[in-house]
């Protein structure tokens, strides 16, 4: 009886375990914007994971590039990593610290949510971020919608 009791208990956990990590609450809808001034209209995912690693430091047209991140461990930076930057949050730690330790490159500057990303991007001409569609306002401009 105690057995069967924990067996049925176990599959309960389970089924919670598995609701919560299906579910779409986990999973944002990430879209990158930039300075609703600056000229870019649309950036393909390619560009974007060029800048947001290091590779590439303009926006099309050849201004220099402000690119800021969301902090570690945001459901947006866990998407926009493994969507656009095709790396898990330990991968792009190590990515960095290589390059930091190379003195190759530095990381995007880390802002507090979404919020601070906006509010970045909205003050700086060559602003470039990402954050959850429903953060979007008319102070910045989506440029790619994370898929």
């Amino acid at each position: 009886m105690i057995r069967k009791a924990q067996a049925k208990a176990a599959g309960y956990v389970m089924l919670a375990g598995f609701l919560l990590t299906s579910s779409p609450l986990t999973s944002a809808d990430v879209v990158v914007i930039v300075n609703k001034d600056s000229g870019v209209s649309s950036l393909s995912a390619s560009d974007v994971k060029k800048l947001f690693l290091g590779k590439s430091r303009t926006l099309p047209g050849g201004a220099s590039a402000k690119v800021v991140d969301q902090p570690e461990g945001a459901a947006t930076r866990e998407e926009f990593g493994s969507k656009v930057l095709k790396k898990s949050p330990s991968q792009l730690k190590a990515y960095w610290s290589k390059l930091i330790f190379s003195g190759k490159g530095a990381p995007p500057q880390t802002m507090d949510d979404d919020a601070a990303v906006k509010a970045f991007v909205a003050d700086n001409a060559n602003g470039i971020g990402y954050v959850d569609a429903a953060a979007v306002d008319d102070s910045v401009t989506v440029v790619l919608e994370v898929k």
